[in-house]
């Protein structure tokens, strides 16, 4: 079993996760337009871009985005997040049969991974699979999908072309995916808006030269979502932007999140 190592990040029980959900959906449906919520959530996305901080700071910007995905039915959902405690070449995969989450736990795609393994150059690296980008995005999915399998997939150095050929592979397939990503981290909150609303474009015109002025831990998974959607003619969308100044009211020193969606 792929254990969980964070839990505190989202709660730590099954309750408090569906407390979580409840409360950002009440804040949705209480600001949302009718009109605006009715025409966004029957949306059904290909692939998101979500971002991973404790559900405290970031959970309402990446529940957006899931809310909106529980129109689709894909086969499985693919999580790809970047590496935040070990350096290493490449990109892997986990291959235990289940995922750990409060509320019950996930299958995981091994078929789809073996297959990954077998026609990209996707390892099978299980120590570095202990990483919160990944593991934050599944108590979202368990809520909104069930039992769905998902596919964990955490890179380092690794070439935006080469998962962008990955990318292209699952949504192929019908596996939605996941990009986890957040933004600038701890610049006071004029110059965080700045730095973002570079990444925030780079998505919108679907423009990768933009990402070279967007800090994002996330990018590589930025730029290969951005080439992939491209390719697939799949058209982007931004459900939120916010920063952890929004919860911890102090601007000297924020971390940006953003949410968006591809149609």
């Amino acid at each position: 079993m792929r254990k969980a190592v964070v839990k505190e990040w989202y709660g730590g029980s099954c309750e408090a996760v569906e407390k979580y959900i409840a409360h950002f959906n009440h804040i949705i449906d209480e600001n949302v337009d009718k009109n605006k919520a009715d025409e966004i959530f029957t949306l059904q996305p290909k692939a998101l871009i979500v971002p991973h901080a404790g559900w405290m700071y970031s959970g309402f910007t990446a529940n957006f985005a899931y809310r909106i995905a529980q129109n689709t039915t894909p086969k499985a959902i693919a999580v790809i997040g970047p590496s935040h405690k070990f350096a290493f070449e490449g990109i892997s995969t986990t291959l235990e049969n289940e995922y750990e989450t409060p509320c019950g736990n996930l299958p995981i795609d091994t078929a789809t991974a073996y297959e990954l393994i077998n026609n990209f150059d996707v390892q099978n690296l299980e120590y570095v699979h202990v990483e919160h980008s990944t593991e934050v995005q599944m108590p979202f999915i368990k809520h909104y999908f069930n039992n769905i399998p998902v596919i964990e997939l955490i890179y380092s150095n690794y070439s935006p072309k080469k998962l962008k050929e990955i990318i292209n592979y699952l949504i192929q397939k019908d596996i939605l995916v996941v990009i986890s990503s957040d933004l600038s981290h701890y610049y006071d909150i004029k110059t965080a808006n700045a730095l973002d609303y570079n990444c925030l474009e780079a998505v919108n015109n679907q423009d990768v030269l933009q990402l070279e002025k967007c800090e994002a831990c996330g990018k590589i998974g930025i730029e290969a979502l951005i080439l992939s959607s491209v390719e697939l003619n799949l058209t982007p969308l931004i459900v939120d932007y916010r920063t952890s100044a929004d919860v911890s009211g102090d601007e000297s020193q924020v971390v940006g999140y953003m949410s968006a969606v591809f149609i």
